[in-house]
């Protein structure tokens, strides 16, 4: 902790400073052309994109346009990752979603309070990134995340078929009863030019997509939708459109609904953790490509500022968009200046080009998101999962189901993933391998009752394979006396914990008791080739001490030939003495030393 408080200002300027790494590469004009080229293709697909996710997050689109505006830019100099593009996006989006419908409030009062959610995101993620807490991510498991994913995308994709359709929906209800409805009411209440225009639009992205993939088929798709709207009265028709988008940047404001931070405060955190997750991912993909350095603490405080950036300019929650960056990564972007271009256009989008944006129709926004997401759903995962071990698959799986059936409150469905992958994590954790020795034909020590091997009545050599700890130990003491009351002559019990590299209270004093046990039972107890940590864990505790210092071998070898020579013509080690150590140096190795 000294350590840490002592190196803060180098750490913190370190955080505040990741942009000096790249900014001097901007003198190349290689370098700039190419950011300056894919900040302009990502802003085309930027704008339209992120006008949708506002209206998923149940927020008038310009407030989008607001998040789209600062988030890249921030995120872009405070970020360790040079092309991932920071903005709004589908899963946080609904998240915020759900956390604002949770309140019932009037859709004017809850522009504040997404500002306000987007400001405790943000400290969240930078106070984390702060104490360096970014690995507390890892606990959102690949299974978690897999599952809970492609059931977001589900969710938020049917939550799009009322606008494609021009059927309204219910944003506090329960999913699948909200699905059920929308289906039910087609017949009755689909509006014949809105479903023309959600549709083709849905038809056009596709279609750009297939057969023309040079031009931005989301860009092309709005383009010719907004036209089509305002050449043939779509609005008049009954049709939804954007309407007025104010002109102007945003103001900088403090954000209102302070009395709700409690409600908030849960739906902040998960949507801190989750956001930053699939930053992260994403950011790691890219860094395997470009063979670029990143860092999870710095990702996280660079999300930070970003979302308290958004907070107070009336914007809401952000992560890293994974369609976005990928476009920017194959625009041929070189450093974060192209996410600052990006964020650069919308701005000139807000000052300047906000009228063309009012006949733009909320369908095609739709079927903009309903293409998005539909990339998402991928169940290969899940079988993949199941083959490397059948529990991830589990977890995957309740993880959809959950999220599926409790939505729109997707943030249950990552709690019971993360309970379930720490349960197992535990179950799986708490019998290890414990194996008695012996030598097989090709010298090796190996798991006797496996191979079939010769053991001896009067001395037995155990392998551990896990750490020890208070889930554990009991079940290690069990094994190793019920071995004990199955070999009534047994003189020497060696245990080998070359395994373990942690250990607890509860593991230490474990291991003192069967020492104690064993002594007065007349068997010698001896630990070989424990790791240093260990050593070093069991010299403080003293239970070195109690074991006896000359009881603690480095190698088995030695351990073998003490117990030979303290009980001369007594113990049997035939199943071990021939056996070859040079010929598998993994079997000899020492305690590890210690490292700087």
């Amino acid at each position: 902790m000294s350590n840490y408080f002592s190196e803060f200002p180098k750490y913190l300027w370190e955080l505040l400073s990741p942009a000096k790494t790249w900014l001097p590469e901007l003198r190349n004009w290689e370098v700039l052309r190419a950011d300056i080229i894919a900040g302009v293709t990502v802003a085309l697909v930027l704008v339209p994109q992120v006008m949708a996710y506002a209206q998923l997050a149940g927020l008038p689109a310009y407030t989008g346009l607001y998040a789209a505006f600062v988030a890249p830019i921030i995120g872009a100099i405070f970020g360790s990752s040079r092309q991932l593009h920071n903005g709004p996006v589908a899963v946080i989006s609904l998240m915020t979603a759900s956390a604002l419908a949770s309140l019932t409030l009037e859709p004017s009062q809850l522009i504040g309070l997404a500002a306000l959610l987007a400001l405790m995101v943000g400290i969240i993620q930078m106070g984390l990134g702060l104490l360096r807490l970014g690995f507390l991510v890892d606990f959102l498991s690949h299974p978690v995340i897999s599952g809970f994913t492609n059931a977001a995308a589900i969710v938020i994709g049917s939550l799009q078929l009322g606008k494609l359709l021009g059927i309204s929906q219910p944003s506090d209800q329960q999913f699948l009863i909200t699905l059920r409805d929308t289906l039910l009411a087609i017949p009755t209440q689909a509006h014949g030019p809105t479903v023309l225009m959600g549709v083709g639009s849905l038809a056009m992205i596709f279609a750009f997509k297939r057969w023309a993939p040079k031009y931005p088929a989301i860009v092309m798709t709005v383009i010719i939708a907004t036209l089509i709207s305002w050449l043939f009265s779509y609005q008049a028709r009954g049709g939804a459109v954007v309407g007025v988008v104010p002109t102007g940047l945003p103001e900088i404001s403090v954000p209102t609904g302070w009395h709700h931070i409690s409600q908030l405060l849960l739906p902040a955190f998960t949507i801190a953790l989750l956001s930053f997750v699939e930053a992260f991912s994403i950011a790691k993909a890219v860094a395997s490509k470009t063979r670029q350095r990143i860092s999870a603490d710095q990702e996280m405080f660079g999300k930070g500022l970003a979302n308290i950036a958004t907070g107070f300019t009336q914007g809401y929650p952000v992560s890293g968009s994974f369609s976005r960056t990928a476009v920017n990564f194959d625009a041929g972007a070189r450093t974060g200046f192209a996410a600052i271009i990006s964020g650069l256009l919308v701005a000139i989008t807000l000052l300047f080009l906000t009228p063309l944006l009012y006949f733009l129709p909320l369908s095609t926004l739709a079927a903009v998101i309903m293409a998005a997401v539909f990339g998402l759903i991928q169940f290969e995962p899940f079988k993949h999962a199941w083959k490397v071990n059948p529990h991830d698959g589990f977890v995957a799986l309740v993880t959809f189901l959950v999220t599926l059936w409790l939505a729109p409150h997707l943030e249950y469905g990552i709690f019971v993933g993360v309970g379930l992958s720490i349960a197992f994590y535990l179950y799986r954790t708490m019998q290890p391998h414990v194996a008695e020795l012996a030598r097989d034909q090709d010298d090796t020590l190996r798991d006797a009752a496996l191979f079939g091997l010769k053991t001896s009545h009067t001395l037995a050599m155990f392998r551990y394979d896990g750490d020890l700890y208070f889930a554990n130990a009991g079940y290690l003491e069990k094994v190793l006396l019920n071995a004990v009351a199955d070999k009534p002559h047994l003189r020497v019990l060696i245990l080998d914990l070359e395994a373990v590299d942690q250990i607890d209270a509860t593991g230490e004093e474990m291991l003192g008791n069967l020492a104690d046990g064993l002594y007065q039972a007349n068997i010698a107890f001896f630990i070989c080739r424990p790791k240093f940590k260990l050593l070093d864990a069991i010299k403080r505790s003293g239970l070195s001490t109690k074991i006896g210092e000359d009881n603690i071998f480095s190698k088995r070898r030695n351990a073998i030939q003490t117990a030979v020579e303290r009980f001369p013509g007594v113990v049997d080690v035939s199943h071990l003495m021939s056996y070859q150590p040079d010929k598998d140096a993994n079997i000899e190795n020492p305690p590890s030393k210690p490292t700087n």
